[in-house]
């Protein structure tokens, strides 16, 4: 049986319980899939010998009846080279981690794994999640399954297109300043990113450690809510998870109707292609027909979010990655006769030109007579922009942005690091803030590549996330 890009994890449980499909059989009309589309290069190592083993077991416990069948039962997700799973390798698509094994799963990977989901592969991504473009692999490029000549997005490019070429129902990524949100935009697919802190970090390989965050993508909602519901919650090895004390009390409208915010200044952006801009606000006209209220909000700050963002996380990075040394782990330059020589060699050659330029980067803004004048102020900014944004989460059920300024474009078009950083534009805000944020499917363009909305809640509030996104979707789809 082959199971089609519409197939939910519903419509697979339901085939499995009456007989109509074997986990064994979804195993290989997966693995069928990703040997048809490897030339896009979006995994770095399959686990085909592994998955076929586990779904063999999980297709004899269902069949003994020996226990319930688990909430993710007949899930096949794929794992960005950034999460740990134990007994496999790890390298953040990097050169410095080449060889490494992890010892021990990350928190969320036990915890799907508890829910007897298969995990097949492990899939490409910028290095060390460094990108927005999935270009600066040491493993090359990942190629957009529907446009093979342009990039998938970064940095969870890997695990956007192994879901868009249907060789994984789901594919667990990080979002640092879009990782997951962006590239499920460019990949015309629902990309979702949890407040921090709802997620455990446990095993996730640290970029910067007060924005990275485990997010997935995937097709459908409900999907993606549950596989979260599964993943989430407070756990013993990582201290910055939420508690119960954190989390909100806000109920919905009884009358389902929500109020909508846009940010008007984001709509006036030089770089917003025409397209985008029309059909968020053709978006917007829609939601106000359906009774919703819809409001514009101004946002003073918008030109600081870029450079901002770029200091702190650049200054994480160039803290989190000074454990890369070659003395304990990865790769390590041979025939140096000096201590000092061997770390800059090793340092020099395993890590590429982006992961480089954000060390320095974040080293400089962390050095004496420059702290106060970046990192501090950045610090400073960003209390700023967290209190507007909450503000604003205080009034609104929703604030409404474009997820990216463009389509995707063309691999190797050799786009300048400030440009490719100012695509994030959109993107970042949600994690200088932490909170909740989803880019879902909103229209294509002349060329017939997709973009995506975003949709932004109070922190904490994922449920009323989902709430809003499945508003939309109806609405969308209503439209069709």
């Amino acid at each position: 049986m082959v199971v089609g890009r519409d197939w939910t994890l519903a419509r697979i449980q339901e085939a499995l319980s009456n007989g109509e499909l074997t986990c064994e059989n979804l195993v290989e009309d997966y693995l069928l899939k990703i040997e048809e589309s490897k030339d896009l290069n979006a995994y770095i190592e399959v686990f085909a010998a592994e998955s076929r083993r586990r779904a063999r077991i999980l297709d004899e416990i269902f069949q003994s009846g020996e226990r319930p069948m688990g909430r993710l039962w007949g899930a096949v997700i794929s794992l960005k080279d950034v999460i740990a799973y134990a007994g496999h390798k790890l390298t953040a698509g990097s050169k410095i981690l080449e060889g490494y094994e992890s010892l021990f799963s990350a928190t969320a990977v036990e915890r799907l794994i508890a829910e007897d989901a298969i995990i097949i592969g492990r899939v490409n991504c910028d290095e060390f999640a460094m990108g927005s473009d999935n270009e600066t692999s040491v493993y090359g490029p990942v190629r957009n399954a529907q446009a093979p000549d342009h990039v998938p997005g970064g940095s969870s490019g890997g695990s956007a297109v192994a879901v868009q070429a249907n060789t994984c129902l789901l594919s667990v990524g990080s979002d640092t300043g879009g990782s997951v949100r962006q590239p499920a935009s460019f990949c015309d697919l629902i990309g979702f990113k949890p407040s921090y802190g709802r997620i455990s970090r446990h095993g996730l390989i640290a970029y910067a450690s007060s924005f990275d965050q485990i997010g997935l993508i995937g097709r459908e909602l409900e999907d993606l809510k549950l596989s979260y519901e599964v993943m989430q919650g407070q756990d013993e090895y990582d201290g910055t998870c939420a508690t119960s004390e954190m989390l909100p009390n806000r109920k919905m409208n009884s009358n389902g109707s929500m109020r909508l915010a846009y940010i008007e200044d984001a709509m006036t952006h030089a770089g917003l292609q025409p397209e985008i801009q029309h059909a968020f606000h053709k978006n917007l006209e829609d939601l106000e027909a359906e009774g919703h209220q819809v409001e514009k909000i101004s946002f003073d700050l918008m030109e600081y979010i870029i450079p901002c963002y770029y200091v702190l996380t650049a200054a994480e990075a160039s803290s989190n990655l000074s454990r890369y040394d070659g003395i304990r782990y990865g790769y390590r330059v041979e025939g140096s006769s000096q201590l000092d020589d061997m770390y800059t060699k090793t340092r020099t050659r395993g890590f590429g030109t982006e992961v480089k330029r954000r060390i320095l980067l974040g080293t400089f803004v962390l050095s004496v007579g420059y702290y106060d004048a970046y990192f501090a102020k950045a610090q400073k900014i960003r209390r700023l922009i967290k209190e507007q944004f909450d503000g604003w989460t205080s009034q609104y059920d929703a604030v409404l942005l474009p997820m990216t300024p463009t389509t995707a474009w063309k691999l190797g078009s050799g786009k300048s690091p400030v440009e490719i950083y100012l695509a994030d534009i959109y993107s970042v805000l949600a994690n200088l803030v932490g909170a909740p944020a989803m880019s879902i499917p909103l229209g294509k363009d002349r060329d017939q590549l997709p973009f995506g909305l975003q949709i932004l809640t109070a922190e904490f509030d994922e449920e009323r996330l989902f709430f809003v996104a499945s508003h939309m979707r109806k609405i969308q789809q209503n439209r069709l």
